[in-house]
């Protein structure tokens, strides 16, 4: 039986978590290697999580969002942990995750009544780099973001600030990665608050083909967060509105023109919390400024952690799902969690 923590308990737990990782560097955990040196099949346990607000069960409601169900996610497997972005495919069903330790996270979300009861089919791989090794392996991890068009994965890397393609469609988790040139302005990112979020924009969107970048923490002159829009050698250099002290943590384009910005913020006064935002990719221009309305914001008051990754998908029915897993850090004192909620 999973007890809820109280609101209290749960600020005081995410300043203890924020404390022990700032303070610690994590330096324990990161003796042990964190990702697979081959593809492997593992077991995942899943328990369900079926309200939203731990004070009152029977909200389903939260801003624009419905919610539909969640899991925390546990596995048998020191790899497994750091969900840091996820692709989830056009059945609602397979997703392909990353971890920030350099592993891909397959697998196929089992549904009860339409809502998550497990995962299925899972298995851990390594993410190799153009000679066949793992990246993880020369010291490129921090996978923090991940993106999907047209067969193609690809991934940005905050530790090294690169972004990196595989051919997913024909080489599935063997496949290898090719590097993309990304602009200097990626040098003068302040560490550790670099590359976060990348969207690609399908056909038919605003800036169709191109890749969309922005960065977590790393500011403008104006205090808003450096957004780019990279396609081959052209660059557009934009800011998006940074507010109430939120960073950016993932993104996701919501067909036909919209970007779905995932934050995150902590402070020991205000605890942790997290927000998605509803951006117009039509705004988006040279030397502008992007703002969008919150679609939901939540705190510890409710089943959140460290959420660092969204994925969408429509149903047969026709309703827009969001899908966000967060990032434990690989410390106890966190959880996996995947969340659903349905957007009107």
């Amino acid at each position: 039986m999973r007890v809820a923590l109280t609101p209290r308990r749960w600020l005081f737990a995410g300043v203890l978590i924020a404390g022990v990782a700032v303070a610690a560097g994590s330096f324990a955990w990161a003796q042990i290697q964190r990702y697979v040196n081959e593809q492997t099949r593992i077991a995942v346990t899943a328990t369900q999580i079926t309200s939203f607000d731990t004070r009152d069960p029977a909200q389903l409601r939260f801003g624009a969002l419905t919610f539909r169900g969640g899991l925390v996610l546990t596995a048998n497997n020191a790899a497994f942990g750091g969900l840091s972005g996820i692709h989830v495919e056009p059945d609602g069903a397979h997703f392909v995750a990353v971890t920030d330790r350099g592993s891909w996270l397959r697998g196929r979300i089992d549904y009860q009544d339409g809502k998550p009861a497990g995962i299925v089919d899972a298995e851990l791989a390594p993410i190799l780099g153009t000679d066949g090794r793992p990246l993880a392996a020369r010291q490129w991890f921090d996978v923090e973001a991940l993106t999907a068009r047209d067969g193609m994965l690809t991934i940005g890397i905050e530790r090294v600030e690169q972004i990196v393609r595989f051919n997913y469609a024909r080489d599935g988790l063997k496949a290898r990665g090719s590097v993309i040139p990304v602009p200097t302005d990626f040098k003068s990112f302040t560490k550790n608050k670099g590359l976060e979020c990348l969207a690609a924009p399908p056909k038919g969107a605003p800036h169709a083909g191109s890749m969309i970048a922005i960065a977590e923490q790393s500011l403008d002159a104006d205090g808003n967060h450096r957004a780019f829009v990279l396609k081959g050698a052209d660059v557009v250099r934009f800011g998006v509105k940074r507010s109430d002290e939120f960073d950016v943590s993932d993104c996701v384009v919501l067909p036909p023109g919209d970007l779905l910005l995932l934050e995150r913020r902590f402070s020991v006064a205000r605890g942790v919390a997290m927000r998605i935002r509803r951006l117009p990719l039509a705004s988006i221009a040279d030397g502008g400024l992007v703002d969008g309305p919150a679609l939901i914001e939540a705190d510890l008051a409710f089943q959140i952690d460290n959420m660092e990754g969204i994925g969408v998908h429509r149903t047969p029915a026709g309703e827009t799902v969001l899908t966000l897993v967060s990032d434990d850090n690989f410390s106890p004192l966190q959880r996996n969690l995947l969340l659903q909620f349905t957007l009107d």
